[in-house]
């Protein structure tokens, strides 16, 4: 049913993610080389320039035209460079947020079960950018240690005396920027992991900004959503202070080197060992030996990409549902749910509902807030899979078929729909592989909202951002999206609880007798509603309690209880809209 993921791919997802920009790193690591190789021919350059002025040689003007020609090179170097490390990031960025979306989108609702929807949005928002800096400063780190060494060795060309005094404070700065990498890494995953805290209690809060308004407890749920605040605040001042005790003990050895370095120099020029030229070279290559500032923020820089891979790789190793490559044999859709058993935070939902929704029927689910209605309709036409059991639409196990023909063969329509698509036309017609106007209007006509839609600025072109819909039209729209398929199974979670009831009467009457699915389950909270239905499965305690009719489940007196029903008899119980 699934594919297991190794935990820890951060490594992995990096480099797949260099790879993806491949061409661009290579040009980055290019551009970034032939600089530090630029920046190492231009003390030798200057060096000799100098010498051959102070000579008063004749072939002294083209040394330092070669001396102006690197220093223009330096320049359209980092001109391109600039350039290439934004859309080199930018593009690393756009390809780590298309494959976290596309493997949420394949998780489904366990991803946002698992790590809330703020903390989801913050992931591929903000940290698939952190982490999309990763192949420009790998890039530009190999340069940037090739500028030390580089410079080390073209020292050590010069005299091997003052680059010994440099290779002396070696061990140094690579102990620093060693303890720089190991506190860094746990920094910056502190911090990460506060930020998601946060966006999910933002995201909560968005979410329910009625609710929060109505209880006129705005303040109370900023201070909730900033209380994590203080402790980013000690990870970022953490973070800094890494850092900055790197740069800090770079910047503290690195002038001792460099003095050293002159030091050494100045008493090779009095011996007459080296030349004025040689001194002022090997006085630029000290500097860009020691000068590790750059080392540090470049390698902090790969510590966070690599960091924020971690938190990406979280979500990539949350299992997506695999599907087979089956296609459903001829029939009308009966639906089969065997020995299903669905567990959620440590407690068993579902307990081995076996229930059978024979072909071209109305099946209503019904039960007590909590008894797995929605989750069985979930589990029915595969949004979810079940710890045990299966779930077998006209013999075939929904496991072994093809993605594309499970969602043609079953269609869904929910309490609250989500509302996607440009114009209202597009809503209706979203999911529907080739739509057709003339049956984007039927459908909304046997959801009646076609006089709504009507009545709209623009029609059926409406945005759908700019129609202003009560919950009961939302959830017309979202009916009307169903009753657009050409499925074999219509599964209605709830559909129906924001409408009046002749408006529900009316949809009613259309989904059984109007409608192209052939089997029909419907999530059911009125009486009414499951009156309607050729049988109704009672859900209680995570098990099929009873099937049948309507009618003959209405004369016990726990089924009507279900609906709000007093006990004290059929005759009062009636009055609630039940009886068949």
């Amino acid at each position: 049913m699934t594919t297991p993921v190794p935990a820890d791919c951060a490594p992995a997802l990096l480099r797949a993610a260099t790879r993806h920009s491949g061409a661009r790193c290579a040009a980055l690591a290019l551009a970034a080389l032939a600089a530090t190789g630029a920046n190492l021919l231009l003390p030798a350059a200057l060096g000799r320039a100098l010498d051959l002025l102070l000579a008063g040689a004749a072939d002294a003007t083209r040394w330092v035209l070669w001396c102006a020609a690197l220093v223009l090179l330096l320049a359209v170097l980092d001109a391109f460079d600039t350039v290439l490390d934004g859309t080199t990031t930018a593009r690393t960025t756009a390809w780590l947020r298309r494959r976290l979306t596309g493997h949420v989108l394949a998780v489904g609702p366990r991803a946002v079960g698992r790590f809330g929807s703020g903390d989801l949005v913050a992931r591929i928002v903000g940290i698939a950018a952190q982490a999309g800096t990763a192949p420009a400063t790998l890039a530009a780190l190999f340069a940037g240690l090739a500028g030390p060494v580089g410079a080390v060795v073209a020292l050590g060309l010069i005299s091997p005396w003052p680059a010994a005094v440099l290779l002396g404070g070696a061990p140094v700065l690579a102990l620093s920027l060693r303890v720089l990498a190991r506190d860094s890494s746990g920094c910056a995953e502190r911090y990460q992991q506060v930020q998601g805290r946060m966006a999910s209690a933002l995201s909560e809060a968005i979410e329910g900004h009625r609710t929060i308004a109505a209880a006129g407890t705005a303040d109370r749920t900023v201070a909730r959503i900033l209380r994590p605040l203080p402790e980013l605040s000690r990870a970022g001042h953490r973070m800094w202070r890494v850092q900055g005790r790197a740069a800090a003990q770079a910047a503290a050895v690195a002038p001792l080197l460099q003095v050293g370095v002159l030091a050494v120099a100045g008493f090779l020029l009095a011996r007459q060992r080296l030349t004025v030229g040689e001194l002022l070279a090997a006085s630029r290559y000290a500097v860009l030996a020691a000068g590790i500032g750059v080392l540090v923020g470049q390698l902090s820089g790969l510590v966070q990409a690599r960091t924020a891979a971690r938190r990406l790789d979280e979500v990539l190793a949350e299992p997506a549902a695999s599907y087979g490559v089956r296609h459903l044999p001829p029939g009308d859709g009966e639906l089969e749910l065997r020995g299903i058993t669905v567990r959620r935070g440590g407690r068993t939902v579902l307990d081995g509902v076996d229930l059978v929704v024979p072909a071209g029927t109305t099946l209503a689910v019904v039960g007590r807030s909590g008894t797995g209605k929605s989750l069985l309709a979930a589990v029915a036409g595969r949004l979810t899979d079940p710890d045990e059991g299966e779930v077998r639409l006209d013999g075939v196990p929904l496991t072994e078929l093809d993605r594309g023909a499970l969602r043609r063969a079953i269609a869904y329509a929910f309490e609250r729909p989500a509302l996607l698509g440009e114009s209202v036309e597009d809503t209706i017609a979203f999911g529907v592989p080739r739509p057709d106007r003339a049956r984007v209007r039927e459908a909304a006509l046997a959801a009646r909202a076609d006089a709504f839609v009507r009545r709209l600025p623009d029609g059926y072109a409406t945005p759908v951002a700019d129609a202003p819909l009560s919950g009961g039209e939302a959830q017309r729209l979202g009916l009307a999206r169903a009753f657009a398929r050409d499925s074999r199974v219509l599964i209605l979670d709830d559909a129906l609880s924001s409408l009046d009831t002749i408006t529900e009467q009316h949809i009613t009457e259309a989904l059984l007798h109007h409608t192209a699915s052939r089997t029909r389950l419907l999530v059911a909270h009125r009486a009414s509603t499951a009156s309607r239905a050729d049988a109704v499965a009672w859900l209680d305690g995570g098990q099929v309690r009873a099937v049948g009719p309507h009618s003959e489940l209405w004369q016990l007196a726990g089924y009507r209880e279900v609906f709000g029903a007093r006990p004290e008899g059929v005759a009062r119980a009636r009055s609630y809209g039940g009886g068949g």
